[in-house]
């Protein structure tokens, strides 16, 4: 996004303007000759002040030197993570902890989700308040609508951020002042299915308000092509059927009604919402699966480009390019390479590989499916040889003993490097590792993990017709006329699989498994499974407990022989960890924000 055209030259107006109440002693304040108007009276310096909240967005695994983001049972590291503990109270750098809030830091380490999420949901109101000043802002309707379009978005979207993972807040939708006090309903803290609510009609009025590109707009014109990350109507419409989703799951359900089942009206709405942006996908063109032939352009892309290809409608903003060199290669790659492993290496799990179907498309666990517990790497699902490195596999270009992977027992990468792989995997999604992965490639490559893409709307349209009032695997949104069903084997047929067996779309309860199985494999490593397996009561259920590693020999030919899975670590979760828990010091800045249950 070419945001620095905005946001550069305006960003001095903002700062002198906030800070122009703390120089009322001087006789002549710096910011005497600026004025609110030079801010917010038209579209370019008001958009510069918008700007500020897409660089409160958080890069998922950037916000330290190496951040942790994948919480449930997907990877292993060489120490174990708190949150495998069941010590959710742990510094983990993606949350919280903050010593400022700094818009204008070109480092995303610098961001966490609690503080700058409050932030930009300030942002967000003085956004709407602005505009609402008689007299303080001259532009077209147009201008208007884009700069409302995109606070109201915002605003929506850092309460999901929060929400997500601290559930239900008190929804501000005003500019508090320092010194007011907090009391009344205003700020009682809400459970998150009220939230949702309140989000959806954030999303609903930001859908209304924006265009489906910047590109087909008037204003538009003076970025042309570089407005792929503005915030526009698919962003709206994806997120307003990602709250009411969640906010319809058994485990948000459970919490406001006592059912731990789907609230099936949300999910009629949130259905909708998925219908009327593939709809909008369809006639436009604009988004679409990204083609199989460059998969992996969602994901990382050579030569400095940016990656998402046609898919992947929000991805983090873009704060330092090099933090994938340091921050997301350098924690998942071998040590030996020199490229900053340090003492990081974040692996995959033996028990997620699990989830990949053969390449017949049937789950390992079918009969009919062929799959060989001694022979576990063979004939498996194109995805599998995607994301996943095994042994035996080149993996770096350059000679020597790092050219192919060593992942059986005493193997150079299992034992022979500090860290090692601790499962007998590494992991290629967002990394490059492949026949040609050099220094070089590692210099120049981008990688960004999504935040939201089109395999994501067709899996929750599927989850969220199938419990829709008489859903089921054959059923429909009331505005989109594609079944459950098709919404699943589309994101397969993209993988090169064949349509789920019929015995796989039979009922409600068996189509579902298959929905929970196809996120894990298709988002793997994208965050999202933590806050699946949670919004589903699956955190604490002991089939997602166990990671695993897989033990072996190298045989004849590069067979893995003598294999065994070994228990590695058994996550401690109980239903208190639905949600994290809230810092002790932000529970108490003012009297009635209560803990989460169980902390």
């Amino acid at each position: 996004m070419k945001s620095k055209s905005y946001i550069s030259h305006i960003l001095l107006l903002i700062l002198l303007v906030f800070f122009t109440s703390c120089e009322k002693y001087l006789d002549k304040a710096p910011a005497s000759d600026i004025s609110e108007k030079d801010v917010f009276g038209n579209f370019t310096s008001f958009q510069g002040f918008v700007e500020q909240m897409y660089n409160c967005i958080v890069d998922p695994d950037k916000a330290g030197a190496w951040n942790k983001y994948l919480f449930a049972d997907e990877t292993l590291n060489n120490y174990p993570y708190n949150f495998d503990n069941g010590n959710y109270w742990g510094s983990e750098t993606y949350f919280y902890g903050a010593s400022s809030v700094n818009v204008a830091s070109n480092t995303s380490r610098d961001r966490r989700i609690w503080e700058y999420a409050w932030y930009g949901i300030r942002v967000a109101n003085m956004v709407l308040e602005k505009l609402e000043e008689p007299g303080l802002f001259e532009g077209t309707e147009e201008e208007r609508n884009l700069l409302k379009g995109q606070a109201l978005f915002f605003r929506g979207w850092f309460y999901f951020e929060i929400c997500r993972f601290w559930g239900g807040m008190p929804y501000v939708t005003r500019v508090l002042s320092p010194t007011e006090d907090m009391t009344g309903e205003e700020f009682r803290r809400l459970n998150f299915q009220q939230t949702a609510l309140k989000m959806a009609e954030d999303f609903r009025a930001a859908a209304d308000l924006l265009p489906a590109h910047w590109d087909l707009t008037v204003t538009g014109q003076k970025t042309l092509g570089h407005n792929r990350d503005r915030i526009n109507k698919f962003h709206a419409l994806g997120y307003l059927g990602k709250a009411l989703l969640y906010g319809a799951s058994p485990m948000m359900n459970e919490e406001a009604t006592g059912s731990n089942t789907y609230n099936e009206t949300m999910c009629a709405q949130a259905a909708d919402a998925f219908g009327e942006l593939l709809t909008l996908a369809n006639s436009t063109g604009l988004y679409k699966l990204q083609p199989w032939s460059s998969y992996m352009d969602i994901f990382y892309k050579l030569n400095n480009l940016r990656p998402g290809g046609v898919e992947v409608i929000m991805s983090p903003t873009i704060y330092d390019r090099t933090r994938v060199r340091w921050s997301t290669i350098g924690a998942t790659v071998p040590s030996s390479f020199g490229l900053n492993s340090g003492s990081n290496a974040d692996v995959p799990t033996h028990n997620i590989t699990k989830n990949f179907a053969m390449a017949n498309g049937l789950p390992i666990t079918d009969p009919a499916s062929g799959y060989n517990e001694l022979d576990p790497w063979t004939n498996r699902e194109p995805r599998f040889y995607k994301f996943i490195a095994i042994d035996g596999e080149k993996w770096w270009s350059a000679s020597g003993p790092d050219m192919y992977a060593q992942l059986y027992n005493g193997g150079r990468h299992r034992s022979g490097i500090n860290p090692p792989s601790v499962t007998g995997y590494y992991q290629k999604k967002f990394n490059g590792l492949s026949p040609t992965f050099s220094t070089s490639i590692a210099n120049q490559l981008m990688a960004y993990v999504p935040y939201l893409r089109m395999a994501d709307i067709y899996l929750m349209y599927a989850e969220a017709v199938l419990f829709s009032p008489g859903g089921t695997p054959q059923s429909t949104s009331s505005n989109f006329s594609m079944t459950a069903v098709e919404a699943v084997n589309a994101v397969r047929n993209r993988a090169q699989l064949p349509n789920l067996d019929p015995k796989y779309t039979a009922n409600r309860d068996v189509f579902f498994e298959e929905i929970v199985r196809e996120r894990a494999v298709e988002f793997m490593f994208e965050g999202q499974r933590f806050c699946d397996l949670r919004r589903w009561n699956r955190n604490y259920d002991p089939r997602y407990l166990d990671k695993t590693a897989i033990d072996f020999d190298r045989g004849p030919g590069g067979k893995p022989i003598n294999i065994k899975e070994r228990l590695v670590v058994k996550r401690v979760a109980t239903k208190k960890h639905n949600w994290l828990p809230i810092q002790t010091k932000f529970t108490k800045m003012y009297e009635g924000f209560p803990q989460n249950p169980g902390w």
